[in-house]
């Protein structure tokens, strides 16, 4: 959810909105499917995603959206069909969940800065736009036309190779020196108003006391996918160079304990409602 300052802000507020249902599907995958060995029922699925406020009709077109985009394989188990999940998708979901599990901030900082300088022809536009897709979710934003940066130690090279732009960019380690304030940095580079808004929107959708709801799965799905949205494009800017009393701070620590009061009380939802086989197909420890 972080904007380039300056830049116009074309995207809807999405947790103003109904959630995709890909997202809660990814926190439900996430949260009771992965490193698990198991497969899931299409049925149960469904029926979970229908607490959720979802449609049978909507869960099956993004299922079967999923499957075509290589994130899901469909399994039959006598009658009934299953959800087994890619190596992609275990990846996908295993990048989810070390966001989830990371601060929003970085306490210690070096005071180093990733620069990332890149020129794509325009005629690689899709190329150009992936890269820049890529390199938000990895906490960088753009400085100056060509220029991005990250306050930390960025490898961005997986991402530049999976395009073929490792001979159109070249990447730095430095400091900012002279007159340059690094906090203005910040303030020039990333929209932290726009970003303090969503986290104190958070605050006020979900009180200390968490929301009401039918049910604990159905709360911490929604809470998750909620969440998921909100740091996908986390920078995590270091605290020092923030404004006092950061209300990201304050977000993270109200889901991570509404997350923890929910874990038990969902998890046995789940078990319960969520008919599973096991997925003979292993996927490589984290």
């Amino acid at each position: 959810m972080v904007r380039s300052a300056g830049a116009p802000d074309s995207r809807e507020d999405e947790t103003e909105r109904a959630i995709r249902p890909q997202t809660l599907l990814f926190a439900l995958l996430g949260d009771q499917v992965l490193d698990r060995g198991v497969a899931v029922a299409t049925g149960s699925v469904i029926g979970v995603l229908e607490q959720l406020g979802v449609g049978e009709h909507a869960t099956r077109a993004t299922l079967a959206r999923m499957t075509r985009r290589g994130l899901l394989r469909r399994l039959r188990r006598g009658r009934q069909t299953f959800l087994g999940l890619t190596p992609r998708a275990v990846a996908v979901l295993r990048d989810g969940r070390h966001k989830l599990r990371a601060d929003v901030v970085e306490r210690e900082w070096d005071g180093c800065w990733t620069l990332l300088a890149f020129t794509v022809p325009e005629s690689r536009r899709a190329a150009r736009h992936a890269l820049r897709t890529r390199l938000a979710w990895a906490g960088f934003a753009p400085l100056r036309s060509g220029l991005w940066i990250s306050p930390r130690a960025a490898d961005v090279s997986e991402a530049l190779a999976d395009l073929d732009l490792l001979d159109q960019a070249e990447v730095f380690r430095a400091e900012a020196a002279g007159w340059t304030d690094p906090a203005q940095l910040v303030r020039q580079a990333w929209d932290l108003g726009g970003l303090a808004a969503d986290y104190r929107r958070f605050l006020a959708r979900w009180p200390d006391g968490g929301q009401a709801g039918p049910d604990a799965l159905t709360l911490r799905t929604r809470l998750t996918a909620e969440w998921l949205l909100l740091i996908r494009q986390e920078p995590r800017l270091p605290q020092a160079l923030l404004p006092a009393d950061w209300p990201g701070v304050r977000a993270q620590e109200r889901f991570r304990n509404l997350q923890s009061r929910l874990t038990g009380p969902a998890g046995e939802l789940a078990a319960a409602r969520l008919v599973t086989v096991p997925d003979g197909v292993p996927h490589a420890a984290e």
